[in-house]
């Protein structure tokens, strides 16, 4: 396996990512996982443009259909030349963990395969199948952590020849969320705003810049995790505002509540405080949202859990057979579990 390390990507993509022809990108900052997927794919050698050497397909695709990944990878492209195939929305789905396992046994494949996937754990399927194997290249984005966000503004502000004061970058990374898409976009606007000004002050950033984290999955799961009705119902309309796929607010409350089902494991049978399966477990949380996790940590029933996460992952099936009801299923799945939690 190739393991790209978040500090190695920009390396990587310079000098190291002509070499695979299979790529796996995953993590829990969707933002992330998109933004390298996609510049993984302007360094594939493929025209972007041409629909007979790109090939987008959503996990869905593949549901009635599992050999397709298999024989799209395998296919000549009607022209010749390289295709690439860019699959998005995984989360360890049985057809593609088996058209990735006869890929690899099948050597090289004829075209490029580029998995954008969710927030994969440690010995999972998919990662459990491609971590052996050197001929693919793994990228695991997590949420940025404040170094991350940091090192983002400066190299933002400095494309407009910015700089920024401590209290007005200290403002600016308590308003970006565990998105980097989202934080960019927001990092962008204030540099437009502050154009030819030199320095950025803290007025400007109360100016301009709203909650980075506002269309992010993580404001309706950690109001769903607290109990928080009237916030849970606030985040779902910025959600279907913002056109932001549903499946993946329902695979994030699944992960999340998977994660808490982990850990209140740990505390038991080993005795465990929260505090420190939040240094083990929940490391890769964003900073913002450690606090949320160890409430729920308190507050949540092992029992609860793992029942909420079932009705989750029935909501998962529910919304991809009936697709038209699909904001109602997952609307009513996750009010269920906020419902819950105000209880608690």
């Amino acid at each position: 396996m190739a393991e790209i390390k978040s500090h190695e990507f920009e390396r990587f993509l310079d000098k190291g990512a002509e070499l695979y022809r299979f790529y796996v990108v995953y993590g829990p900052d969707r933002g992330l996982v998109s933004e390298r997927a996609g510049l993984l794919a302007k360094r594939s050698g493929v025209s972007l443009d041409d629909p007979f050497a790109l090939l987008k397909l959503d996990v869905a695709d593949l549901q009635g259909s599992p050999g397709r990944l298999l024989d799209e990878v395998n296919a000549l492209g009607l022209f010749g030349g390289d295709k690439l195939i860019w699959l998005r929305g995984v989360n360890n789905e049985k057809p593609v963990l088996d058209a990735v396992q006869a890929i690899l046994e099948q050597g090289t494949p004829a075209n490029t395969l580029l998995i954008e996937a969710g927030d994969l754990k440690k010995g999972s399927g998919l990662r459990k199948i491609v971590e052996p194997s050197r001929s693919v290249a793994v990228i695991p984005c997590y949420a940025d952590d404040v170094r991350a966000l940091n090192a983002l503004i400066d190299t933002e502000l400095a494309l407009e020849s910015l700089t920024i004061t401590n209290d007005a970058r200290k403002q600016l990374i308590d308003q970006l969320g565990g998105d980097r898409v989202a934080s960019r976009n927001e990092i962008r606007k204030l540099a437009l705003y502050c154009r030819g000004m030199g320095r950025i002050e803290e007025h400007h950033v109360d100016e301009i810049i709203g909650d980075a984290s506002n269309i992010s999955a993580d404001d309706a799961v950690d109001a769903i995790l607290t109990g928080d009705l009237p916030a849970f119902n606030r985040a779902f309309q910025k959600i279907l505002t913002s056109k932001t796929p549903l499946f993946l607010i329902l695979q994030s409350c699944l992960k999340q509540f998977q994660l808490l089902d982990l850990m209140k494991i740990e505390m038991e049978e080993k005795r465990t405080p929260a505090g420190q399966v939040m240094l083990t477990l929940g490391r890769h949380i964003h900073f913002k949202r450690k606090p949320v996790l160890e409430r729920a940590l308190a507050a949540w029933r092992p029992d609860v859990v793992t029942r909420e996460a079932e009705r989750i992952q029935s909501a998962v099936l529910m919304s991809r057979q009936r697709q038209s009801l699909e904001p109602s299923i997952v609307f009513h799945a996750l009010l269920a579990a906020a419902v819950q939690a105000s209880r608690r």
